[in-house]
């Protein structure tokens, strides 16, 4: 049982501190190592809360469900209100107004995806997948708690060396950035980038007429949110720290909610819905981002799906 809450811990707050800082190239890239407005101490998942999901377990009732979402809902009202407060403490303190800003942007979509956070995390708690060493990959591929129950996120983003595969099998075009149709020498484990959606999506349907028994897909921005949880207050991850894009794994002990890498920072990555004006969503921020474009719950960036870019990648759902 112990084991047990301390997983369900993990859910709620990744581990992170893996590399040290080569140097932040971006200014406005806020950083837990540079940043005052990031706060260090982590969400501590309480008795009661522990109870509430302990009792639904044993008996999954509508009456039981209920009472762990209201819990889950006074939890994320208090760190509303501490965020609240901290606003208001740097209004009268901060010498630097985008300290301001970036606070007043997070207040904001803590009020604004409310009830969709708070969903999240009940659909979390409440998966019949929940339950010790459901963060350790051992296909490559992680359930995402929440979603529907055949539905997994590949650990990493897609490699160049795994992209070269397709390359060879279906003799489609190499992405702009390689030289002559080569991968770029020591990049091998780096995120393919300059891929287009429709590149993507035609790796994707490689992938699923090689594999009879699973389906391979982008993920849609609602599973991509799901997959990657609330970006943590001290979370480390490439984002203005480092003069470029790092290798797939890097940062691996920054854990997604799934359990999925580098899913901050880095690159970008496609997902499968589309935005009004025709354009597709991206997530997650890149290495030359804003940390504040990096949260799970920026849904302001997203881009043209006939076109590649180099600091856009992608990461694939397994249905199975």
């Amino acid at each position: 049982m112990r084991n047990f809450y301390l997983i369900l811990i993990v859910m709620l707050c990744t581990t992170t501190f893996t590399q040290a800082a080569n140097m932040q190239v971006n200014p406005e890239a806020k950083s837990f190592k540079y940043s005052t407005t990031v706060e260090t101490e982590r969400p501590i998942l309480d008795d009661i809360t522990k109870n509430l999901i302990s009792a639904y377990q044993k008996n999954p009732s509508d009456a039981n469900k209920q009472a762990l979402r209201n819990q889950i809902a006074i939890n994320y009202d208090k760190v509303l209100a501490k965020k609240k407060a901290k606003l208001a403490e740097l209004k009268q303190t901060a010498k630097d107004k985008s300290k301001i800003d970036e606070m007043q942007e997070i207040v904001d979509e803590m009020i604004r995806d409310r009830e969709n956070r708070i969903n999240q995390s009940l659909a979390r708690f409440t998966d019949s997948r929940l339950k010790p060493g459901i963060r350790e990959t051992k296909d490559g591929y992680l359930p995402v708690l929440g979603a529907a129950q055949n539905v997994s996120v590949a650990y990493t983003t897609v490699s160049n060396e795994e992209y070269a595969k397709f390359i060879q099998a279906t003799k489609r075009k190499a992405p702009s950035n390689w030289t002559n149709g080569t991968i770029p020498a020591g990049k091998a484990k780096y995120p393919v980038t300059s891929v287009s959606y429709n590149d993507a999506v035609e790796y994707c349907n490689w992938l699923s007429k090689s594999d009879s028994s699973a389906t391979y897909r982008l993920p849609t921005e609602k599973e991509w949110e799901q997959a990657a949880g609330h970006m943590p207050k001290d979370a480390d991850f490439n984002a203005g720290k480092n003069k470029g894009i790092t290798p797939v794994t890097s940062y691996s002990n920054t854990l997604s909610a799934s359990g999925a890498v580098n899913m901050w920072g880095n690159v970008w990555e496609w997902t499968s819905t589309t935005k009004a004006n025709g354009t597709k969503a991206v997530k997650g921020g890149a290495w030359d981002s804003k940390r504040t474009e990096c949260r799970t719950e920026y849904r302001d960036e997203s881009r043209n799906p006939n076109n590649g870019y180099n600091n856009v990648g992608f990461r694939i759902i397994r249905i199975k």
